[in-house]
């Protein structure tokens, strides 16, 4: 997969250029992962509903065309845009999702956290705490949006939400639970080495 890093980079420009991307790919076209860092944001998915957020802020609110409802955001929150090939995969998106949630979990555990998925609520969870989102869209039978691990960063705007649209849901952090503070840059390294494995394509794909 070709790696990119964006840096810190505004929601909506990253956002439209993942969708040319996807309309542009031809069966010969290089899966990519995009690393970058938004400034301050909530984004609300197809389905979503304005209501979960809980009260007017300076912070923007794009409506994108992922999956899922409202999320926020924000420096020192590692995003990381998956532009896969499902047929290429070999597997169906609902794998992937769990795929992607397990290289999280693998990433966390290298830095003795303790970390699951749930089956009813994608993402990856400490406890009840949720520590990172998922939400994907397929065109041209393809993938692109992905996942945002939260690092070290202000949590405060979560509160403003029903984050992913849940009442109460509370959030976390690796911040809050590895000393020191891991650098986004260091995540990463540690991240994208374990979604090339997990993603990997099967094995009757590759024969």
């Amino acid at each position: 997969m070709q790696i990119r890093h964006l840096g810190l980079a505004d929601y909506e420009p990253v956002w439209r250029d993942m969708q040319a991307f996807t309309d542009a790919r031809t069966a010969d076209t290089p899966d990519a992962l995009w690393i970058v860092e938004h400034p301050p944001v909530y984004t609300l998915g197809l389905a979503g509903k304005p209501e979960h957020l809980l009260r007017q802020t300076d912070i923007p609110l794009v409506r994108t065309d992922r999956g899922g409802q409202i999320t926020y955001h924000g420096p020192g929150q590692l995003v990381v845009y998956l532009l896969l090939s499902v047929q290429r995969r070999g597997y169906g998106i609902r794998e992937m999702v769990r795929r992607i949630e397990a290289a999280i979990i693998d990433t966390l555990a290298e830095y003795g956290v303790d970390a699951h998925g749930d089956e009813n609520a994608p993402g990856v969870y400490v406890g009840a705490r949720k520590i990172a989102s998922l939400g994907l869209r397929i065109r041209n039978h393809a993938t692109y949006h992905g996942l945002s691990l939260n690092v070290n960063m202000d949590l405060a705007p979560f509160g403003w939400i029903n984050p992913c649209g849940y009442e109460g849901l509370q959030v976390t952090q690796l911040a809050e639970l590895h000393t020191p503070a891991p650098t986004l840059a260091e995540v990463a390294d540690k991240l994208i080495p374990h979604l090339a494995t997990r993603l990997a394509p099967t094995e009757e794909e590759t024969a």
